[in-house]
């Protein structure tokens, strides 16, 4: 809960009566004051298992990463507003707060920053030789995906036997995360691959390999690179989602960083999580392509005729407070660019209408991270089927952080239990 909310001291236990059997159950409070009944020793005691259909009342971990509070609209990094962490640090100072729970010295910060561009270096060749082997049709995501598990093959991987030998893990992957993204774009296009410029920043080298042309080199836009910055930075956790539970629980088995983190590339590749940015320049093509203005295509809206996407959020129920952060940046870029789009002036309508209608106000319709992200990207010539290639590369901290925790508490192997509902025990017959 937030430091807002008022709630009454939690009882030490809770009891659950199963027929003429009562079990004490211990309440576990969490930091922020969310209260819990553990039932981890339910079925022993009992025989009894809870049914929790996609765990939506589950709390399957406990984190000490990142805190949401959907109701009052928090978001925290390690304790940190996510708006101070947007406002103050850069994406790999981020992952740095994310990985070990405090922000970095000078020097731990320089010395990160020295391995991404070491391993930026020696990943190179291995990712254009095996980007060889694959067919310039692959969707991006699922040459993201392949590609880090093919291109881990020749290093151990391990990351846990010691600080050195994590930073050294974690610094390869998401060096090598925005070569592989922006190599998967140049292939799908025709293009060469290019290799990272030495004295870029992290963002500004994903720029400079994604949109140089074999005539001339991409010279990032410090506010377009100030953007995406902040995209990566919004996106780097968000609690046990699909994707993050994916990671953990392939890193529960002990499986590498990198074989963890390829697993939750493809959960987030599912058009119900990673794709929502996407569907927010979907739905604007549909406007556009119908002939509807932005008011008749809301009219529809109202009457339940038609879906808005990148309005309202499923965790955040009042706004979601990433958007905010995004908003400024988007307002920046656009205006920046002056980029002539008929489809951003219709998303520019859309959030007028969300922000100003009591309709969309009085439901906490408001415009939410994927929206202003979606636009952004558009702006910046960006393929819609790069999209939640970006949101991979900026959720990579928060996997990699997830998977650490795992490995650092010792964790059992994740196995949920099941209620069977198939045939029961039958004769065979032939």
């Amino acid at each position: 809960m937030s430091d807002s909310a008022q709630l009454p001291a939690a009882p030490s236990s809770a009891k659950l009566q199963i027929g003429d059997k009562t079990l004490d159950l211990a309440v576990v409070v969490g930091s922020e004051g969310e209260h819990s009944v553990d039932v981890s020793k339910l079925r022993d005691a009992t025989g009894y298992i809870t049914l929790d259909e996609g765990y939506r009342n589950t709390g399957a971990v406990k984190s000490g990463i990142t805190f949401i509070d959907g109701e009052q609209g928090i978001l925290r990094y390690r304790g940190y507003d996510i708006a101070e962490v947007a406002q103050n640090a850069t994406f790999i100072e981020t992952a740095q707060l994310l990985f070990h729970g405090d922000l970095p010295t000078a020097e731990a910060h320089a010395h990160f920053t020295k391995l991404l561009s070491k391993h930026d270096e020696q990943t190179f060749e291995d990712i254009v030789a095996a980007m060889s082997g694959l067919p310039a049709t692959s969707h991006p995501m699922a040459t993201l995906s392949a590609m880090i598990n093919l291109t881990s093959g020749r290093y151990s991987d391990s990351g846990f036997n010691n600080k050195a030998e994590f930073e050294e893990d974690a610094a390869r992957l998401m060096g090598k995360v925005i070569i592989l993204a922006a190599a998967a774009y140049r292939t799908s296009a025709g293009l060469p691959i290019l290799a990272p410029k030495a004295g870029y920043s992290y963002c500004e080298n994903f720029l400079y390999m994604l949109f140089s042309t074999p005539t001339k080199a991409h010279v990032p836009d410090p506010d377009v690179v100030d953007a995406l910055d902040k995209i990566f930075i919004l996106h780097a956790d968000h609690e046990q989602n699909c994707s993050t539970s994916t990671v953990r629980m392939v890193g529960s088995s002990g499986a590498s960083m990198s074989a963890s983190c390829a697993a939750g590339v493809c959960a987030l590749w599912g058009p119900l999580h990673g794709g929502a940015n996407a569907e927010v320049l979907e739905r604007l093509e549909y406007i556009h392509q119908s002939g509807m203005t932005p008011a008749q295509f809301l009219e529809r809206v109202k009457n339940k005729q038609e879906k808005l996407y990148g309005f309202g959020h499923a965790v955040y129920k009042n706004f979601d407070p990433r958007s905010r952060v995004l908003k400024k940046a988007a307002d920046k870029v656009l205006a920046k660019l002056h980029v002539n789009d008929p489809l951003l002036d219709i998303a520019k309508q859309l959030e007028d209408a969300a922000l100003n209608e009591d309709y969309f106000k009085s439901r906490n319709l408001y415009p939410n991270v994927d929206f202003y992200s979606g636009i952004i990207m558009r702006a910046l010539g960006i393929p819609t089927n790069m999209f939640t290639v970006l949101f991979a590369i900026g959720r990579m901290p928060g996997w990699i952080a997830q998977w650490k925790e795992v490995r650092d508490s010792k964790s059992k192997i994740y196995r949920p239990r099941q209620v069977y509902v198939g045939p029961a025990h039958r004769a065979w017959k032939k």
